[in-house]
C-alpha cells in the first residue's frame, strides 16, 4: 500500500509557527514557517484558481535562488502540481526542448530573465514574475501581488502518496537532449532522512544554501531536509566566495551546516580571507559532484575543517554517500558506504560484483531512487536492471572500486575515461596529482587523439595569479607518481575551465577546443 505524502511546512506551522524556516540573503527578507506555509497555501490557492493548476500538471520556474523558490515549490506541492526548474545558464533552444518536452501550463520567472521569456512562451498560456526590486519590463503579473491578492488557501490533498511525481528535474545532457526525471514525494523524504545522520542536521541547525535550487543538490542538499526537521536555511541567490567566507563566519548567523561541490571549496580556499575567518561554527561540511583534489581537502584539514565527500545523481534525489568522519581523512579519495537506506554494488558487465580494487559500475538501488524517465520509455529500459531477486537497479554510469572493508571509490564517470594503448585511464586520478603541482588553480585532463597510441592524455591547467608552469616539469612530475600510460603527453594553460551552474567541469567543451587540434602550451 503507498503511503500517504505529509506536508512537512504545514506540520512546523502548527507547532512552531513563529521559527526562522528561510532568509534570502539577496533581499535580507525572512520567513517563519508560519509565514511560508501561509504564502505557500496562498499562491497555491492562485494557481488553482486562475491557472486552473490540478494534480498532474507540469509548471515551470527559471530563476535564481530564493526563499520564494521553495515557496512555489511548496505550493506546487500542494496542488500535486509537478514542479519544472530550469537551468537559467542552457541557452534558449535547451530551454525550448525542455519546455516543449514537459509541457507545462505556465511559468514562473526572474524579471532578471525578463529579456529571455518572449521566445520561451509561445505554447504556455500563464506567466508571474518576480521581481526581486528589478524595475517591471512587461506586463505579466507579479508573483507577489499572486500570493497576496488570495484568500483562497490550498491545502495538500491526502490522497497524495509517496509514489506520486512532485517534480520533472531534467538532467545535464552531457551526450544528447536532456531527460527528465522524475522526483517523487517519497523520493524526497529518504533523502533527508538518509542525509541527516551522517550531517548531524537537527531543527536546530542553520544551513547555507549556495549551489544552484534549479539542481536537486540546491534543494535537496540541505534546504528541503531542514524544512523536513523545522531548520532554517539562508538562501543565496548564487555562489560568490567573498560572501560565503563572510557568512559562513558571521557570529550573528550562526551557520552551522555547508554543503559544496569542488569548486567552490577551492575558489573559497583561494579568497584572501580564508586563513583568517573563523568557522568554529560550522558543524558540518559537506562536497559531492565531483572528485574533490586532495590537496584542497589537505588545506581545509590543516584549518581543523573535515569535509565528507558525497556522491549523488539527480535519479537518487540525490544522496548516494557521504563519508563519515571517522574515515573522510584516513581515506580522502573514498565516499565511503552507502547511507542507511540505499543499497549500492560495483558490477562488471555480466552484473557480478567486482573484487576489491577491481573497477566496474556502480550501480544503486532504494527508496530514493526515481520510477523514471518523463516520457522517455528507450531510457527507462537503458538505465534500470532487474536483478535475479527481483530487485531494482539504477546504473550510474560511473566506474568505481571497492576496498577490503567495503568503502567505495568513485574513480570517474565512463565517458570521461578514454584508452591508451589498449589502457583505460580515467582522467579524475591524474587531476589529483595535477593539483598537488606548486602555481596549479585548476586541472583537467581530457583525451585527445594520438596516432600512435590512440589516444593520449592533454592536461588542462589553470594557473594561480603571477605563476607559471613549464610543460616538461608538469609531465615530469606526473612521470614520477603514475603510471606511464596515464602521463599526459601534453600540457594546455587558459584562463578559466568551463564549468556548469553546479560546478562540474564542461570537459565536452574542452574536447571540442582541444581534441582536434594540437594544444599551444601556456597559452
Amino acid at each position: 500500500m503507498s503511503i500517504v505524502a505529509s506536508d512537512w511546512i504545514a506540520f512546523h506551522a502548527d507547532r512552531t509557527p513563529d521559527k526562522l524556516a528561510l532568509i534570502d540573503q539577496h533581499t535580507g527578507r525572512q520567513f517563519t514557517y508560519g509565514e511560508l506555509n501561509d504564502r505557500a497555501a496562498r499562491l497555491a490557492g492562485y494557481l488553482q484558481s486562475e491557472w486552473g493548476a490540478r494534480k498532474g500538471d507540469r509548471i515551470a520556474i527559471l530563476a535564481k535562488n530564493s526563499a520564494e523558490y521553495f515557496e512555489f515549490q511548496w505550493a506546487c506541492m500542494k496542488l500535486g502540481a509537478m514542479m519544472l526548474p530550469l537551468n537559467w545558464r542552457l541557452a534558449s533552444p535547451e530551454l525550448q526542448f525542455i519546455l516543449n518536452d514537459a509541457a507545462p501550463i505556465g511559468l514562473v520567472y526572474d524579471a532578471e530573465f525578463a529579456n529571455r521569456i518572449p521566445e520561451l512562451i509561445a505554447n504556455i498560456p500563464h506567466t508571474l514574475r518576480l521581481d526581486f526590486g528589478a524595475a517591471s519590463v512587461d506586463s505579466a503579473p507579479a508573483y507577489e501581488d499572486a500570493v497576496l491578492s488570495t484568500a483562497l488557501r490550498a491545502h495538500m490533498d491526502a490522497r497524495f502518496t509517496h509514489d506520486d511525481p512532485m517534480m520533472i528535474m531534467y538532467t545535464a545532457g552531457t551526450t544528447g537532449h536532456p531527460k527528465g526525471v522524475l522526483i517523487t514525494y517519497g523520493m524526497m523524504l529518504w533523502n533527508a532522512i538518509n542525509i541527516t545522520t551522517p550531517t548531524g542536521l537537527s531543527h536546530n541547525s542553520v544551513f547555507y544554501c549556495v549551489l544552484p535550487t534549479f539542481h536537486i543538490g540546491g534543494l535537496n542538499l540541505y534546504a528541503n531536509p531542514l524544512l523536513h526537521l523545522g531548520g532554517t536555511s539562508i538562501i543565496a541567490r548564487q555562489f560568490d566566495a567573498a560572501l560565503a567566507v563572510q557568512t559562513l563566519s558571521d557570529p550573528g548567523l550562526g551557520v552551522t551546516h555547508m554543503f559544496g561541490v569542488p569548486s567552490i571549496y577551492l575558489f573559497m580556499s583561494q579568497h584572501p580571507g580564508f586563513d583568517t575567518a573563523d568557522f568554529s561554527r560550522v558543524q558540518s561540511w559537506g562536497c559531492g559532484g565531483a572528485p574533490m583534489p586532495v590537496a584542497v581537502l589537505e588545506k581545509y584539514a590543516k584549518r581543523g575543517i573535515v569535509i565528507q565527500l558525497g556522491f549523488g545523481m539527480t535519479e537518487t534525489s540525490p544522496t548516494v554517500f557521504l563519508i563519515d568522519k571517522r574515515r573522510a581523512l584516513e581515506k580522502p579519495t573514498s565516499v565511503g558506504k552507502p547511507l542507511q537506506h540505499t543499497r549500492v554494488r560495483v558490477v562488471r558487465e555480466d552484473f557480478s560484483d567486482v573484487d576489491p580494487g577491481e573497477v566496474g559500475e556502480v550501480v544503486i538501488s532504494g527508496p530514493n531512487i526515481t520510477p523514471g524517465y518523463w516520457q522517455r520509455p528507450d531510457a527507462n529500459i537503458d538505465s534500470f536492471t532487474i536483478d535475479s531477486e527481483g530487485a531494482r537497479w539504477l546504473h550510474s554510469g560511473d566506474a568505481g572500486t571497492v576496498d577490503d572493508e567495503g568503502s567505495i571509490y568513485i574513480v570517474d564517470r565512463y565517458k570521461d575515461m578514454y584508452i591508451s594503448g589498449g589502457e583505460n585511464v580515467y582522467p579524475a586520478e591524474i587531476e589529483q596529482v595535477l593539483y598537488q603541482i606548486e602555481g596549479v588553480a585548476e586541472a583537467a585532463v581530457i583525451g585527445v587523439p594520438d596516432d600512435r597510441w590512440g589516444e593520449s592524455g592533454l592536461a588542462i591547467l589553470v594557473l594561480k595569479e603571477g605563476c607559471t608552469v613549464e610543460s616538461a616539469d608538469v609531465i615530469a612530475y606526473c612521470q614520477q607518481r603514475v603510471a606511464r600510460f596515464k602521463v599526459p603527453k601534453a600540457v594546455a594553460v587558459i584562463e578559466a575551465l568551463p564549468r556548469n551552474a553546479a560546478g562540474k567541469v564542461l570537459k565536452r567543451e574542452l574536447k571540442v577546443r582541444f581534441a582536434t587540434s594540437k594544444p599551444v602550451e601556456n597559452t
